[in-house]
């Protein structure tokens, strides 16, 4: 899809400035502080991404510091980001105001007080700290001292260095809500933490298709999905390790036999690819295939493997995500391990010439590989 080929761009040029939406922030904040109404207080918030010209995660956060009860707002900017490009007027009017240090280094922004004595803290009231040694990479030891004050970090980071980013938040152990794309869930890294329940999907953006202000980037989206001054982006979710209320909600579903016997598209997918209407067995893994989500029996006892667009219904009370089909075999899961001579022959019977088929890269069923799949069992019908 057009929003998928965007992300694909960014990660090849390591160009990652797709700016949030102020109503996106404010719809995922709020389902938070709905489900725990002081989770932002007292709290020193980081926003490590995030130049106020720019980023409507200070924008936010500014202007609800008194709802939240805020102890200090700190946000800092990258000197080689298309947004510091910009003069802002909390810095041009600092005392700290430099012309050749704004363009080469990072700036740091912080926000603790009614500056103008206006009755409330709001973005009027953010004070331009000064220039940062280097560039304001997140990476840097000046922003990781910063990330070592912080109690949350929140923001939407880099897309290329998704990785290393949410290693840095681990690193510094700290509560956290971030965005990054639906693939982050197989990464070998990511994976892990939401198996053990150090992690989970946020609220999430309506139907995980996000709008983002993406001044690099021509908008590729249908007449229909287009949004003037910003780029659509499918498959876009929110994570974090701060609880909310959707991750304690069942996940409703009916029975094998109801699901067979009335689910036209489930009874559509196995008739046309397996030739009968039954949830088919992995050639190797001891578990059957689930194709959709909505489709997950209530009353399966066994191991199911389900699309990775199951976390977002993912409730720890109701499922145990048990691993997933992947290559390593990680989770010592796997019942077949396919030669390289398999694959090789395999990917000759399919196409009719010579290549190699990786049937070890995901569940396999009647020798034709599925698409990732997260294995789970059922706590609970």
């Amino acid at each position: 899809m057009a929003g998928n080929s965007n992300l694909s761009l960014a990660k090849n040029a390591k160009k990652d400035e797709f700016y949030t939406q102020y109503g996106d922030i404010e719809a995922e904040m709020n389902a938070y502080v709905e489900f725990n109404p002081d989770v932002f207080r007292d709290k020193v918030i980081l926003l490590p991404c995030d130049d106020p010209e720019w980023s409507n995660f200070t924008k936010y956060f500014a202007n609800n510091f008194d709802r939240f009860g805020l102890k200090k707002l700190i946000s800092t900017s990258y000197a080689k980001g298309v947004g510091n490009l910009q003069l802002t007027l909390f810095e041009m009017e600092s005392p700290f105001y430099d012309k050749e240090l704004h363009d080469t280094h990072g700036k740091l922004f912080t926000l603790t007080r009614d500056k103008d004595h206006s009755g409330n803290i709001d973005t009027d009231d953010i004070i331009f700290s000064g220039y940062l040694k280097g560039d304001g990479d997140f990476r840097s030891d000046e922003v990781s001292k910063l990330r070592d004050e912080a109690d949350i970090i929140i923001t939407n980071p880099p897309f290329s260095l998704f990785r290393e980013f949410l290693s840095w938040i681990i690193e510094g152990n700290k509560k956290f809500i971030i965005v990054a794309n639906q693939n982050a869930i197989t990464y070998k890294e990511v994976f892990p933490l939401l198996k053990n329940n150090q992690m989970w999907l946020g609220q999430g953006f309506k139907s995980n298709v996000g709008y983002f202000s993406a001044p690099t980037y021509e908008d590729y989206a249908t007449a229909g999905q287009h949004k003037d001054g910003f780029i659509r982006v499918s498959g876009v979710m929110w994570f974090t390790n701060i609880d909310l209320g959707k991750r304690h909600i069942d996940f409703e579903m009916d029975t094998l036999e109801h699901n067979l016997k009335y689910n036209k598209k489930l009874r559509k997918k196995f008739e046309g690819e397996y030739g009968k209407i039954e949830y088919p067995c992995y050639d190797n893994y001891d578990a059957i295939e689930v194709p959709f989500t909505e489709c997950i029996p209530s009353d399966y006892k066994g191991v199911m493997g389900v699309p990775i667009t199951f976390m977002d219904k993912y409730n720890p009370e109701q499922f145990e995500i048990v691993g997933m089909c992947e290559n390593e075999d990680l989770y010592q899961m796997k019942t077949k391990k396919y030669t390289t001579q398999e694959c090789k022959e395999r990917y000759y019977e399919l196409f009719g010439k010579e290549g190699t088929y990786d049937l070890n890269a995901s569940g396999v069923i009647q020798g034709k590989k599925v698409y990732q799949r997260i294995l789970i069992r059922l706590k609970k019908g």
